[in-house]
């Protein structure tokens, strides 16, 4: 099977010789605190020239509890959005949860991200192909990894080809996720595939009425990820992870953020010529 490649933009397309970065906070918590983090990171990837696309999240519609931060306000998170693409020309990534988000989303973000837990939402992902931006599917935690093909092909429907996936972990038992590094491969037999490594360490509800994480992991399971072939990767970050507005608990500091895509890049560039599908 050939390598597949995404375009994202006009000068970044996913399965070439360096992984795609999406990185940012989990949610958009202010405009200060956005910008400190995509600048910082650009400048990390521009010296390291990784193709880097912001993430931030304008509403956090499933967090744990009632009681949970969910947003500053999803115009004003788009407007923050919108500043950051337009002050530092970042593409955006942002997930939606509603058909009805897809459009006035489309308008700000270069990618639409399906959350997991959605992830079999005809509605959404076909509304999602129709706005024509590049599509990021996160495989749920419930779900084997070939049945993602078939959420891939609700989006293809649409005649939108610009689709991805990305892998957050299966869960095992209650309040703990796991890796299979197999459905890295396979789901890379569909379409490009994104490694969450911050996402993959969390544990779903674990601390009353939150979720938990084990970010020391985080690093860990990216480099495996990278070893076994990985077209991307997705990494939350925060200046002080501790006081982060949700999921500070398996974030990385934006202070290690340096350290460990040097660490990607160098496995994964190694192992390149082992994970690079050929017909």
């Amino acid at each position: 099977m050939s390598i597949q490649t995404v375009t994202l933009t006009e000068t970044i397309t996913m399965g070439e010789e360096l992984p795609v970065l999406f990185a940012g906070p989990c949610v958009v918590e202010s405009e200060d605190n956005a910008l400190q983090i995509a600048t910082r990171v650009k400048e990390i990837c521009d010296s390291l020239g990784i193709p880097y696309v912001f993430k931030a999240s304008y509403d956090k519609a499933n967090r744990t509890s009632i009681h949970s931060f969910r947003s500053i306000g999803i115009e004003q998170s788009l407007e923050v959005l919108n500043q950051v693409k337009s002050t530092l020309g970042l593409p955006i990534l942002t997930d939606v949860h509603d058909v009805t988000q897809t459009g006035p989303v489309a308008e700000v973000a270069d990618v639409l991200q399906i959350p997991a837990f959605l992830c079999r939402q005809t509605d959404l992902l076909v509304a999602a192909g129709k706005t024509g931006r590049a599509v990021n599917i996160k495989k749920g935690q419930f779900l084997a990894p070939d049945d993602i093909q078939y959420a891939i092909d609700k989006v293809r429907s649409t005649g939108n080809e610009r689709v991805f996936v990305t892998e957050r972990g299966f869960s095992f038992g209650y309040h703990n996720l796991v890796v299979d590094m197999r459905a890295l491969p396979m789901m890379r037999r569909y379409a490009p595939v994104v490694f969450d490594a911050t996402h993959s360490v969390q544990l779903p509800g674990g601390q009353s009425g939150q979720s938990g994480g084990q970010r020391e992991f985080a690093s860990v399971l990216a480099r495996a990820a990278a070893a076994a072939g990985v077209d991307g990767f997705f990494i939350e970050t925060h200046p002080d992870p501790a006081n982060a507005f949700s999921d500070g608990s398996n974030m990385i500091p934006l202070q290690d953020v340096e350290t460990v895509l040097r660490s990607l890049i160098d496995i994964h560039l190694a192992a390149r010529p082992y994970t690079q599908r050929r017909d």
